[in-house]
């Protein structure tokens, strides 16, 4: 695709008629006409540089994780998933965003994960949800806008949505719309759906996405669950749409780039990403979580006991080497949207960004062994005149230094 195509794109989608959801009380309705609204998406003569970095063939790099990384600070709790912390403790959130890009990511994504109008009212405070998703967005903007990175909005996967249930959908359409609406208003140059496990789920996203003419990212979650059916390893989606036809039918529909998020560590999604690669030519997007996942428990909620799922994972967590060779296959299979999700950490962002041959801030302070006192090298030590003062003879084979 040429810059050209993914602006026409971009614009054409834009300039669709716009609607908005209208709400009464705490009931969501069907969508029905209103006065366009202005959005402050760049215009063809201002550019996106979204679009300009995917038509230039870079490498973008995109840490998500917000909701692991922050529950395991204390800000976030399990279960429920729902991110007041951009309320109740906003510097939380702005730190994270700064360490993501030090460690080097080009985009900033508004932490709206799981901040929908369904999870709100699962803990009975759907009053805040616009005032909830503005800050995220706002602190987000703020740090784009700092660092000179992009700011991305982003919407995801409900507890609202069945294949089955047409009723459903337009529920759906209602939460992505007003989400999308914010989004769009607050300065984003580009807005993530992620974690579908359902084609049907991600069309909504898609459509509501492009209606405010911001440029799409779509991502699918290959998931098995633990039901036994194990779709997932079948590269199906739970409403049984093949993930190779998924991405294609999204790409086909305007989406800027599709691919995988979620559920499948660093090693378990390099097949389904092969094979995704082998059958496509346009932009493919890969976002593992942060653990260990293996052939036989593909994804990370395999990994957990039952009664246990996600609160027993930290001895499953990827170390910053899986992700430096992470970021290798994706450099080497051709994949351009390269990142994180659940359960990864400012350093495994640090290892792609290292990995694919960039020298982030956070790099200043990647590991240098030959320094340290036990375990460091003779010529390094010796050249400071400190091998009298180390304990460098204690680093025996069973420390696992080299030979």
């Amino acid at each position: 695709w040429s810059l050209a195509k993914l602006i026409l794109a971009s614009m054409a989608a834009m300039m669709r008629p716009i609607r908005i959801a209208q709400q009464l009380g705490s009931r969501l309705h069907r969508v029905v006409p209103n006065a366009p609204r202005q959005f402050a998406v760049a215009s063809t003569g201002q550019g996106n540089r979204f679009l300009e970095k995917i038509a230039s063939g870079e490498p973008v790099i995109c840490a998500e994780g917000y909701l692991f990384e922050l529950e395991r600070r204390g800000y976030v709790q399990i279960g429920p998933f729902v991110p007041e912390v951009s309320l109740k403790q906003p510097e939380a959130v702005r730190g994270l965003h700064m360490e993501f890009v030090r460690a080097g990511s080009d985009i900033v994504e508004a932490f709206t994960y799981y901040a929908n109008r369904a999870k709100l009212r699962l803990i009975g405070k759907e009053d805040i949800l616009e005032p909830l998703n503005r800050a995220a967005l706002r602190i987000a903007k703020e740090v784009a806008d700092e660092t000179g990175t992009i700011m991305a909005g982003n919407i995801c996967n409900t507890s609202s949505y069945s294949s089955s249930d047409p009723s459903t959908w337009d529920d759906v359409r209602t939460q992505f719309r007003e989400q999308c609406e914010w989004a769009a208003e607050e300065g984003a140059e580009l807005i993530i759906g992620e974690t579908f496990d359902h084609f049907g789920e991600a069309q909504i996203a898609l459509e509501e996405i492009k209606r405010v003419g911001l440029p799409p990212v779509i991502t699918f979650a290959l998931a098995n669950w633990t039901d036994g059916s194990k779709k997932g390893d079948k590269m199906l989606l739970q409403d049984d749409i093949n993930i190779i036809e998924a991405c294609q039918r999204m790409h086909d529909g305007g989406a800027t780039v599709v691919g995988l998020n979620c559920h499948y560590g660093p090693q378990t999604i390099m097949k389904p990403l092969t094979e995704l690669r082998k059958a496509t030519t346009f932009p493919l997007a890969a976002l593992p979580v942060g653990y260990r996942c293996t052939h036989t428990h593909p994804t990370m909620q395999e990994l957990s006991a039952k009664g246990m799922t996600y609160t027993d994972l930290d001895p499953h967590t990827c170390t910053r080497y899986d992700f430096d060779q992470f970021g290798r296959d994706c450099k080497e299979l051709g994949v351009q949207y390269i990142g994180t999700c659940c359960g990864c950490a400012p350093h495994h962002v640090r290892a792609i960004a290292m990995a694919i041959g960039r020298e982030p801030p956070a790099a200043a302070n990647a590991p240098d062994l030959t320094k340290h006192f036990v375990f460091g090298t003779q010529e390094v030590l010796e050249a400071a005149g400190n091998l009298k003062g180390t304990q460098f003879s204690k680093a025996g084979h069973a420390c696992g230094t080299a030979a």
